[in-house]
């Protein structure tokens, strides 16, 4: 352990954090633009900066060590004025659409110039004037609202592995793209949807199917059906239809999603989705309560057992359901019916 004082705020923290994890056990905010926990910090933006005594210059907390005796301040003038600066120059080639950004409300950048108070940038340099690439099915990016903190880049070629992204050129022309400057639809993206899941900005935006502003969504927790990984994932819902989804931070996905669970969710509020079961009367399928469709079909299954045997029974399970709802229904065909007749067709 190591003893620092934050804010005046004295207290111990493990070897081998950063000064930012560590100002986190305490509660201590520090705001940040690139950095992702899964990632080894690599200091991008500048904006976590903090004041540490005796030091020559203002530190990144993300990639700082904390070390013994360490004073530290995250909120001090030097470090306000700072961060500031960083802002300005960000929004100085930042297009300031807010008003219609689709990312509005969920924009790291735009709630940093709102917290610091910074309306413009005031440089009065060269504009970039990129081309929006809307070619991926899925998303559009527009590399004008890139603040080049690098996320997307990283989680791409470090998580997702897919190494469809990276930084062009240099200096004033850098940008984020695909292999020779190309369109999304002509690389090897996979539109996985995890650079879109990361942006802090509106450069990297989903298509949305319906508009909607975050502060209208409601956040509802689920696990993906397409396969048996489970992975955890939010379903973003406006007026009890689904209008999106982000991944979650925790096992087993720990953040991704395939292009299945980020995007595959429009059949969701089809209307030909059954929504009840439905029970055959004299020839017509008609709607029936879950009670009745239960009863009914425990009572078939009894009766047909006594006049056929448990070995009449076969059961097909689904690729689309969680590991723990194909495990029930083998356990239900195994156990109590009496049967090993039991497959699974584990393709999409």
């Amino acid at each position: 352990m190591v003893n620092l004082t934050i804010n005046g705020i004295q207290f111990q923290a493990e070897t081998g954090l950063t000064i930012l994890q560590a100002a986190r056990t305490q509660g201590i905010y520090i705001p940040t633009l690139c950095h992702d926990e899964r990632l080894v910090a690599h200091g991008a933006c500048r904006i976590c900066v903090v004041e540490v005594k005796g030091a020559r210059a203002l530190m990144p907390s993300c990639s700082t060590p904390a070390a013994e005796g360490m004073v530290i301040e995250t909120q001090s003038p030097t470090v306000v004025e700072a961060r500031k600066e960083i802002l300005r120059l960000m929004i100085e080639n930042h297009p300031l659409d807010c008003l219609t950004c689709e990312k509005s409300g969920n924009c790291t950048l735009q709630n940093l110039c709102y917290e610091y108070d910074i309306k413009e940038g005031g440089f009065n340099g060269k504009k970039k004037n990129y081309p929006i690439d809307d070619s991926n099915p899925f998303f559009t990016y527009d590399p004008n609202k890139c603040i080049l903190c690098g996320r997307c880049v990283r989680v791409d070629n470090e998580l997702q592995c897919t190494g469809a992204i990276n930084f062009i050129e240099r200096g004033f022309n850098t940008h984020v793209g695909v292999a020779g400057d190309r369109e999304f639809d002509n690389s090897v993206c996979v539109s996985c949807g995890n650079c879109v899941s990361v942006c802090p900005v509106g450069a990297l935006m989903q298509k949305q199917p319906e508009k909607f502003r975050y502060w209208d969504i409601e956040k509802v927790r689920t696990t993906c059906s397409y396969c048996g990984v489970g992975c955890q994932m939010d379903l973003l819902v406006k007026n009890n239809k689904v209008v999106g989804v982000e991944p979650v931070d925790m096992e087993p996905n720990n953040g991704l999603l395939c292009v299945k669970g980020k995007f595959g969710y429009k059949f969701l509020n089809h209307p030909d989705r059954l929504r009840t079961p439905l029970i055959r009367k004299d020839g017509v399928l008609k709607e029936a309560s879950w009670d009745e469709a239960m009863n009914l079909i425990a009572s078939k299954i009894k009766d047909f057992k006594k006049e056929s045997g448990p070995e009449a029974f076969g059961a097909l399970s689904s690729a689309r359901c969680t590991n723990e709802e194909n495990y029930l229904m083998q356990k239900l065909f195994r156990a109590v019916i009496g049967t090993n007749n039991v497959d699974h067709c584990a393709r999409l």
